[in-house]
């Protein structure tokens, strides 16, 4: 149990001492007093933990590849021990703009062989002829077996949000391999469409402790499973029975369930009510979207994809947009990218990096000068990234 703990700790996202930080910047601490809480902290290393170790890169559709640009800019600025092992043909559509039926084996055998992964959304349009085939992106998690999609969604000072001045911090635990994602669907007879709704004890089970871990291991207060299982008792019932297992096990964790309606409202009305969220497939994507809209939007939320067996994770946006409008025009929001960066430096136990990382997003975020479009400037992304690099270069 506390290895498992210890490995959902390097994986869980951000954690206090950075929770600490946006209450500080929040509170107006100059820069150069932050600088000093970080300088003076100590992180004792494993030995081998600072070799340079080899991280997927997988760029994805629209403004994919502008973001990880960004991501690679920022690794060369920091002189992160890392290199990229980088596939920039890879797309969620063929040629002929089909969906990508499978996922390329060299990627798999890049994944497995690196254990991490950068990556952009992959995007193919809803294919006429064939609507029953699933995402690259979904078809990637189910080879993989990344169960876990962590999407951690927080105000930024700075950055206006759909509450003001309240502060939120929400995460969302989202099992990611079964529900409405099964792709077991077929037409009964002409007309009559039978989609199939997988809820399986072991997936609600492991889910369950990996949010419950998460809360323990990142000063988390409440745990709420978010369900339908007043209409959908045998499905939605089964994962709640599973949540209501295991927080027993979690007895300083309080824990709570909210069926999914009631909790879109409540996220929208009084969403500091929230701190982490554990769901089903589908409701936890919804969910997402939603808490990313209350701060900022697709560009502003850090996310993760996290596996077990083999021990893989996956950083992407949090809210997966491909935002095809942006292409090109120098206005995308680097964000989410940049923080899910930081989330990987953390898993690669390297904390001083993630820190320095964040502490400069939030510092460039202070000034409205350098928000992008989205969040309501007018910066463009290399204004944005030159703000960036202009804060890690003065430390």
């Amino acid at each position: 149990q506390a290895s498992r703990r210890s490995a959902s700790a390097s994986a869980a996202g951000t954690m206090l001492l950075t929770r600490c930080a946006y209450g500080l910047l929040g509170r107006g601490m100059a820069s150069g007093a932050l600088r000093s809480l970080f300088s003076t902290s100590t992180y004792v290393h494993k030995p081998g933990e600072g070799q340079v170790k080899t991280v997927t890169l997988l760029p994805g559709d629209g403004i994919g590849p502008e973001l990880t640009d960004c991501v690679e800019r920022v690794v060369d600025v920091l002189k992160a021990p890392l290199i990229f092992e980088k596939f920039d043909s890879i797309s969620g559509a063929n040629s002929d703009g089909t969906p990508v039926e499978e996922v390329p084996n060299d990627l798999i055998e890049s994944l497995k062989r690196n254990k991490v992964c950068i990556k952009g959304t992959l995007w193919a349009k809803l294919y006429e002829q064939n609507t029953n085939t699933q995402s690259l992106n979904v078809l990637l998690r189910k080879e993989l077996d990344l169960y876990v999609n962590l999407v951690h969604c927080f105000s930024i000072p700075g950055v206006e949000t759909r509450h003001g001045e309240t502060p939120l911090d929400i995460t969302i635990v989202r099992e990611n391999t079964e529900g409405e994602y099964s792709g077991l669907e077929h037409e009964v007879v002409p007309g009559v469409v039978e989609s199939l709704k997988v809820i399986t004890e072991r997936s609600s089970r492991r889910i369950a402790e990996y949010a419950f871990e998460y809360a323990t291991m990142n000063n988390r207060r409440k745990v709420t499973a978010v369900h339908k299982a007043n209409i959908m008792k045998l499905g939605d019932g089964q994962f709640l029975s599973a949540c209501r297992e295991i927080s027993s096990s979690y007895p300083n964790i309080e824990f709570e369930e909210m069926i999914v309606d009631a909790t879109c409202m409540k996220l929208v009305s009084t969403p500091e009510h929230f701190d982490v969220l554990v769901t089903p497939n589908l409701y936890g994507n919804l969910v997402s979207n939603l808490c990313a809209g209350l701060v900022g939007g697709a560009g502003m939320c850090p996310g993760a994809n996290v596996g077990r067996d083999p021990s893989i994770a996956i950083f992407e946006q949090g809210a997966r947009h491909v935002a095809r409008s942006l292409v090109g025009k120098n206005l995308a929001n680097p964000t989410a990218m940049l923080l899910s960066t930081a989330m990987m430096f953390r898993h690669l136990q390297w904390p001083s990096f993630a820190e320095r990382l964040e502490s400069a997003i939030f510092r460039v975020l202070k000034d409205p000068a350098n928000h992008t479009v989205d969040i309501n400037g007018s910066s463009s992304t290399s204004r944005y990234m030159d703000a960036i690099v202009r804060v890690l270069r003065a430390r």
